[in-house]
């Protein structure tokens, strides 16, 4: 009868006590313990750390809504956002190198301290944890990278205006993610007395509207044109929404062929990462194409579409206001992410282009990606880095090296660009496998 009452027992899930159980060790004295035993760093020393070691990478550990929500998270030049779930599992992605300094983060030093000590468990030999925690440094005034900039929008930030009648959405310059709704390029537009010339359809329906109804808050003018600086995924698959809006659709004949050939394609890959953000988007095709030049001539502003050779992409091009020396560049120029290099890039070309397009004079040029600026700043961070890049590669090739050796092209001086970590090794690859046979 005894051995039956214990059965039942065990099959109702009774507790039975364990002989000389040890009990839990409470998770407040266990973070203390921990922070006595990692390297805490204040604001002040955070400051002088990135100031003197700007290949430092930063990782704020809270999730992504929190991120969101509560002010965004530090700016840093390598800046990234592990989870403190995910840490173990992505951070050799992130930081594949044991030596690299590292410090970690969150919004009160409760679980930084955990995966500071995770970090070291897992063999990087330089961690350090941000004590103070993400409030004080935003509370301080220090500088801070928004997620997104317009938290009741499609858009990651709602248009400025960058001269008399010429306005840009400015997106993130960390790659198309759902998160940023794909607005990860500049989304510009041009307003005159008979409408509106809209530069880059956008990377989705819904994205596109969004953009229509921050024009209609400057101008009740309709969009009259929507121009593609380029075939790319963000530059054209909202068309749709504009070709129902009775906007007349333009692009370069190359990235027109571009569309036609690898549309559906480009499309899927969209669909696939918008999920539900992508409702609504389809592929449309542009309503007209031109090879060298196209003037637009409305309510008395002469806008200039210029293929100046090839650069960055099939079809790229630049969208020239003579009067205003203004120029909405497209990806001919980059300066605060570093540049991509496609398996179809032709550096050398894009070398080539540059001196037409630097010709132009432009005393305000907006990117494709990033802050309006001037000719000199993306001429250093385009043709300059596109010319050290060759330079040093073409003297690995003449010396024999191989691919192998291309860790020794030097890209330090554009460490602190967005998307360096996800493009440098990539682009010396891409650069050396297309000189080696030049």
């Amino acid at each position: 009868m005894k051995r039956m009452l214990t059965f039942v027992l065990l099959l109702l899930g009774a507790p039975f006590p364990m002989a000389h159980a040890d009990s839990p060790q409470d998770a407040r004295a266990q973070l203390e313990e921990i922070r006595a035993a990692i390297k805490n760093i204040r604001t002040l020393e955070l400051e002088e750390q990135l100031a003197a070691h700007p290949e430092t990478v930063v990782i704020d550990v809270r999730s992504p809504s929190e991120i969101l929500l509560l002010g965004g998270m530090i700016d840093a030049p390598r800046s990234y956002n592990i989870a403190r779930g995910w840490l173990e599992l992505r951070i050799a992605d992130t930081v594949p190198d044991a030596a690299t300094p590292v410090v970690v983060y969150c919004g009160l030093n409760e679980r930084s301290p955990f995966a500071a000590k995770t970090l070291m468990d897992l063999g990087y030999r330089n961690v350090m944890n941000y004590s103070d925690g993400f409030f004080v440094w935003r509370d301080s005034g220090m500088p801070v990278e928004a997620t997104d900039k317009a938290l009741d929008s499609m858009l990651f930030d709602r248009p400025r205006q960058v001269a008399e009648g010429v306005w840009s959405a400015i997106g993130a310059t960390e790659p198309p993610s759902y998160e940023n709704s794909g607005h990860n390029n500049n989304l510009s537009f041009i307003v005159t007395d008979e409408g509106v010339v809209v530069i880059n359809a956008s990377d989705n329906y819904l994205l596109a509207r969004s953009l229509h109804e921050e024009i209609k808050k400057i101008t009740p003018q309709p969009v009259k044109y929507v121009v593609l600086e380029n075939g790319q995924g963000h530059a054209a698959l909202g068309s749709a929404y504009w070709k129902e809006q009775g906007a007349h659709i333009i692009a370069h004949a190359d990235a027109t062929a571009k569309l036609q050939a690898r549309g559906q394609g480009i499309l899927e890959s969209v669909l696939r990462r918008s999920r539900d953000k992508g409702m609504g988007t389809r592929l449309v095709l542009p309503d007209e194409s031109f090879e060298d030049k196209r003037v637009i001539e409305l309510g008395g502003k002469r806008i200039e579409l210029l293929y100046l050779g090839p650069a960055h992409s099939a079809g790229d091009i630049s969208v020239w206001l003579p009067e205003q020396r203004l120029v909405i560049a497209g990806d001919i120029a980059f300066h605060q992410r570093l540049l991509p290099v496609f398996e179809n890039t032709d550096t050398a070309a894009w070398i080539e282009t540059w001196d037409a397009f630097e010709a132009l004079g432009a005393e305000i040029v907006v990117p494709g990606h990033g802050e309006p600026t001037t000719m000199d700043v993306v001429t250093r961070y385009t043709r300059d880095y596109l010319v050290d890049m060759r330079t040093q590669i073409g003297e690995l090739i003449d010396n024999g090296g191989t691919l192998s050796e291309i860790d020794k092209i030097d890209q330090s001086a554009y460490r602190h660009l967005d998307t360096f970590d996800e493009l440098a090794k990539l682009n010396a690859s891409l650069i050396y496998r297309a000189m080696e046979f030049e």
